[in-house]
């Protein structure tokens, strides 16, 4: 009897877990199909390509990297360099196809420079760098910025007014309030699986009110395996490399935000964080070479695994392995995936947020692990007021700079963490 119930929530578990990595996956693709203008059928594909990497990334992290359980998605912070490459195409009138197919190129070449740093040991080197504040920072910055993709997403705002629709924004703030109330008061399997329950009540919700629009996708095959370079052969250019090499350091800053803070939340096992940190950026090298070969959003460890961990006390690795390899198998299925892809936006969105709660509350534990002095509270002040006010200032204000420096400012995640990193050594803490 025991090991059959220990059997039925280690379903729960992996399922949970399913829907956490689709939660993650299922926005940003068909975001950028907009971006890029894409047709129904480029997305679809796009978003079976995006459910294959995500699983196969996560499981190789999981099993080989880092080995937490942390859910690899798409990253918020490399959909800004897609967006700023589209904008900066559109201008210098380059064709959509030629700016995706840049960006295979920026993600080989993030491989490579992962892969590196990985195998030489270099990896954990550069973890000096990367001070409580300067990780407190980091997550801090990366959910303010997300926050406002989230608030779109649950309002649900019309492409054309840019008006809500206020019935599925009250929808979502109610699976925004859920999760929370039953992560925090909940008892047992009900605090476990907050998550589970406020996305497939929301999805309930929504379908009976009649807001789900979408229809399934007829296709006539069972199985189809993912395109490779579905965008085109891979292209470089000098503005794409040096974006890229300093796009790195916001690569290695994730592993290290996302390791430090799943390691605060699951039971502490003897690793050796040196070896944790090479393991993990050899296995985010082999990532981005995916992310590349199946043309789809960069994939990084997300910080926001250990929102969900606290959340749900799902600390077990076996079952996140398991969801992992689910999630990939289910991407090579096509009507399976037409189905998942129906999920509501604004209601993954919503239970996503919610996690990000938690990822605040680690984001401050971290940044107050050392006494916040003149020093670090004049550090952080600078850092939030100038990365935050890049993500208010419109997307036209750098179209004066080159390329290069377009890419920079226009991204306050990678400037922010920049800026602390680079006060945190040259301002150094008097004795």
């Amino acid at each position: 009897m025991e090991t059959q119930k220990h059997r039925f929530y280690g379903s729960l578990s992996t399922f949970q877990w399913f829907i956490f990595l689709l939660a993650n996956s299922v926005a940003l693709p068909i975001v950028i199909g907009g971006i890029f203008h894409l047709s129904m059928e480029e997305v679809s594909a796009l978003m079976q390509r995006t459910f294959f990497v995500v699983g196969m990334s996560s499981f190789i992290q999981g099993w080989l990297g880092h080995r937490y359980p942390i859910a690899d998605g798409p990253a918020g912070s490399w959909v800004s360099v897609f967006v700023i490459l589209a904008d900066v195409a559109v201008r210098q009138g380059q064709s959509m196809k030629e700016t995706l197919q840049i960006l295979e190129g920026g993600f080989i070449i993030a491989g490579l420079l992962l892969l590196i740093l990985g195998l030489s040991g270099y990896f954990h080197r550069l973890l000096f760098l990367f001070t409580p504040l300067v990780n407190g920072s980091f997550l801090l910055i990366l959910a303010l910025q997300l926050s406002g993709v989230f608030m779109k997403g649950m309002m649900a705002l019309h492409v054309e007014t840019s008006l809500p629709d206020y019935g599925t924004a009250a929808l979502s703030f109610g699976v925004f309030i859920l999760v929370i109330l039953l992560s925090v008061k909940g008892k047992g399997w009900i605090k476990n699986y907050a998550v589970l329950i406020g996305i497939l009540s929301g999805w309930l919700l929504y379908t009976v009110l009649g807001k789900s629009s979408g229809t399934l996708m007829a296709n006539g095959s069972w199985v189809k395996l993912p395109e490779i370079f579905a965008w085109g052969v891979p292209q470089w250019n000098a503005g794409i490399i040096i974006t890229i090499i300093l796009f790195t350091f916001i690569l290695v800053s994730n592993t290290i935000a996302a390791v430090s803070a799943v390691s605060q939340v699951v039971p502490e096992t003897p690793r050796k964080l040196k070896e944790t940190l090479n393991r993990g950026g050899i296995a985010g090298g082999f990532s981005h070479m995916l992310c590349a070969m199946f043309s789809t959003i960069g994939v990084v460890p997300l910080p926001v695994s250990a929102g969900f961990i606290r959340l749900t006390e799902q600390t077990r690795v076996r079952p996140f392995l398991v969801a992992c390899l689910v999630f990939a198998g289910i991407s090579l299925v096509p009507a399976i995936v037409n189905f998942l892809a129906l999920l509501p936006g604004p209601i993954a969105t919503a239970a996503l947020m919610a996690s990000f709660v938690q990822m605040i509350g680690i984001a401050f534990q971290s940044i107050l692990r050392e006494t916040l002095d003149q020093r670090r509270l004049t550090i952080l002040g600078i850092t939030l007021l100038i990365s935050i006010g890049l993500m208010f200032l419109p997307s036209t204000v750098f179209q004066g700079l080159p390329s290069i420096l377009q890419y920079v400012f226009s991204n306050g995640l990678l400037v922010g963490t920049m800026i602390v990193i680079v006060l945190e050594q040259l301002w150094k803490a008097e004795e």
